[in-house]
């Protein structure tokens, strides 16, 4: 998984550490345990063992962040695939998506209240518990953190959680899921070219605004919201087609009162396309398929009274799909179950073709070289008129 190490489960969710997160636990550690420095009654190793124990509170409370995104989740019937810490935090990668706006802002929401807990739990704490003052110092720290946590979280943009309550709202307002992730997505960029900026700006010297860490967390929020627009851009594309419109043109059909010499003769010699053939009765109903192979186990001199209606194998169901079905859907039946190819067919049985993963990539293919000539001719038009 990407070079992520497992340690084992949470919950009995696979739990993976980034091999950048073990960089982040040294500085934090080397970080704190130099301040904690400042306390006399701390000697030896003690700052730097207690910077460790604030390092890992820190991830801890990360964690517990990203299981609150996780529980949510289940209770919506939702899988949790992992928990993966890495170098900017935490991910709780799911499963799918959630079935409404609703349940998917419950998702997004989860953490920041998780961290929002957390921050009231260790305020009482610091402020309550007879705590010696490295110990309360740890404690106020990691009750901060948990505050900057939520609030960091909440900035509106993918892949952030505030991204994600803003997809759920957009989706709401819409009532399309792919538009919400492409305005949060867009959201994310904006604010990653921010604080790429800014970061810029300070390691030059120009702001004293951001730091290095700013300009890094900019390129993290830049490359993932822009994948996950992209992603949403296409999707959002693939559900304004059906299968019907990926249909390989001349699909491999035949009629099942074809004798073996004449399907032979009209479709196998001399055209090696196709090595096994949909059949179809007189209502261009499915009723079976044929492989050429299978025609070596029929002697060559019964070929004229033997019909393709009588060799015929069944089709097996789960590689039917209806020709009404979102193209989206299909891609996601190809990426879930990776069928070599599914057979088109409508209500009442009949056969419109074969569709496989390259016909969609096809079509997608098509449909962008016929909107670039037309932003062409568009822009041409343009010139056009304004030479005139």
């Amino acid at each position: 998984m990407n070079g992520n190490i497992r340690i084992g489960n949470l919950f009995g969710i696979p739990f993976f550490i980034n091999p950048s997160w073990f960089f982040v636990l040294g500085l934090v550690t080397w970080s704190y345990g130099s301040n904690l420095t400042q306390f006399p009654e701390l000697t030896g190793i003690m700052p730097w063992f207690l910077g460790l124990v604030a390092a890992l509170l820190l991830f801890s409370s990360v964690i517990a962040h990203e299981l609150g995104h996780s529980f949510v989740a289940i209770s919506q019937g939702i899988s949790v695939k992992s928990i993966t810490l890495f170098i900017f935090g935490g991910l709780a990668t799911l499963e799918k998506e959630s079935e409404t706006p609703l349940q998917a802002f419950s998702v997004a929401i989860a953490g920041p209240l998780v961290s929002v807990l957390l921050f009231g739990l260790f305020s009482f704490i610091a402020a309550t518990a007879p705590l010696s003052l490295p110990i309360k110092a740890i404690v106020s720290l990691v009750a901060y953190i948990n505050l900057v946590l939520a609030l960091f979280n909440m900035i509106p943009g993918l892949p952030l959680d505030g991204g994600n309550v803003l997809k759920a709202i957009v989706w709401k307002i819409t009532g399309n899921p792919n538009k919400g992730i492409i305005f949060a997505g867009r959201v994310g960029q904006v604010i990653g070219w921010s604080a790429i900026g800014l970061g810029l700006l300070s390691v030059l010297g120009i702001s004293q605004v951001g730091s290095i860490w700013t300009l890094f967390i900019g390129a993290f929020l830049l490359r993932n919201a822009g994948f996950a627009a992209q992603s949403a851009t296409v999707q959002d594309k693939l559900s304004q087609y059906t299968a019907l419109d990926a249909v390989i043109p001349d699909s491999p059909i035949v009629d099942s009162n074809l004798t073996v010499r004449e399907f032979v003769n009209n479709y196998v010699i001399g055209k090696e396309r196709w090595k096994k053939f949909l059949v179809i009765n007189e209502q261009q109903q499915l009723i079976g398929e044929i492989a050429i192979a299978d025609l070596k186990q029929t002697p060559t001199s019964q070929w004229n009274d033997i019909y393709l209606g009588e060799l015929i194998k069944p089709v097996d169901e789960a590689n039917t799909i209806l020709a009404n079905t979102s193209l989206l859907e299909v891609a996601k039946e190809f990426e879930t179950n990776n069928p070599r190819e599914l057979v088109v067919v409508g209500e009442a049985g009949e056969v419109f073709g074969l569709l496989e993963k390259s016909s969609i990539i096809n079509l997608m293919a098509k449909e962008q070289t016929e909107s670039d000539r037309s932003d062409t001719k568009a822009d041409l038009k343009t010139e056009e008129l304004l030479q005139h």
